[in-house]
């Protein structure tokens, strides 16, 4: 047992000196550690956090910069860059989502992740008005051959003509979409519907399986054409019905069922418009005038 003279309080002779060379140095009650005046202590807790308060001031100053930059507005042309701000591996993950589709495997979750695009759909929707226009005076072309007595006069509004529809469909119907879905959400308060960019988004990537498609229709096999289309719509529409499922089933079974419906009898009209327009009133086709001298 140790003696009363050893557990009695002594001053540590470290402390003294130090006290008796620096006069204004200051003691710290509860760690008996010196600190001069002039100086500034770090304290430490338990928990280790060292430097805590610089960090919350760095935060905070962090957010107030956040704060003070100025959105651009809905009518300059920064507005706009960020939805073309995509590189081409986004773009080609996006494509592949879009003719891969799979029950449970969400288009707007797992491949835009709340940054939906317009340059995909853009020039998707440009290519298949452009490949229509072409296949379709290539058609006319082909048989022409097989019968000389038809005069083919290539007209270039076919372009026109198909663009105007492909991106009318990709931007009316979806907006028809997203207002209906608002309207749900407020009568239904457990639905969550997607914003309208991205329905658009949906649509536009929804629409590249029908560009491979269109140049296979050249392929002069009606039953392989519809073939193909019937293939290239199934995928096209899956995709559609996958992504809007997980916010139409928290909706009645009837509304549920109509919505989808009419989402998949509108593709389905769009993908028959591609197969059926191009070769028919789209160019001029008369029997050869010969001129007789």
């Amino acid at each position: 047992m140790a003696a009363a003279d050893e557990l009695a309080f002594h001053e540590f002779e470290e402390a003294s000196d130090l006290l008796a060379e620096t006069p204004d140095a200051a003691t710290t009650s509860g760690s008996n550690q010196l600190t001069p005046q002039g100086h500034v202590a770090v304290a430490v807790d338990s928990g280790g956090s060292y430097g805590a308060e610089e960090e919350v001031e760095e935060s905070d100053r962090t957010a107030l910069l956040q704060e003070e930059k100025q959105q651009p507005g809905f009518w300059t042309f920064g507005y706009y860059q960020s939805f073309f701000d995509v590189d081409t591996s986004q773009v080609l993950d996006r494509i592949r989502g879009s003719l891969l589709p799979r029950p449970g495997h969400n288009f707007v979750r797992h491949h835009l992740r709340n940054r939906p695009d317009l340059y995909g759909p853009f020039w998707i929707c440009a290519t298949l008005a452009f490949v229509l226009a072409v296949t379709g005076n290539l058609t006319l072309v082909l048989a022409q051959r097989r019968d000389p007595s038809i005069h083919y006069s290539p007209q270039f509004h076919k372009v026109t003509v198909a663009g105007v529809t492909i991106y009318c469909y990709v931007w009316l119907v979806p907006l028809a979409l997203w207002a209906f879905l608002r309207w749900r959400k407020g009568v239904r308060e457990r639905m969550g519907p997607y914003t309208f960019l991205e329905t658009v988004c949906v649509y536009g990537y929804s629409l590249f399986v029908f560009i491979p498609t269109v140049v296979l229709w050249l392929i002069p096999v009606p039953w392989l054409q519809w073939l193909f289309g019937g293939l290239a719509l199934a995928l096209s529409a899956a995709s559609l019905v996958f992504t809007l499922w997980p916010v139409v089933r928290e909706d009645t079974r009837l509304v549920a069922a109509v919505l989808l419906s009419t989402v998949v009898l509108l593709h389905a009209l769009l993908a028959v418009g591609c197969k059926t327009w191009p070769s028919g009133s789209g160019c001029q086709m008369c029997p050869r005038r010969e001129t007789t001298v």
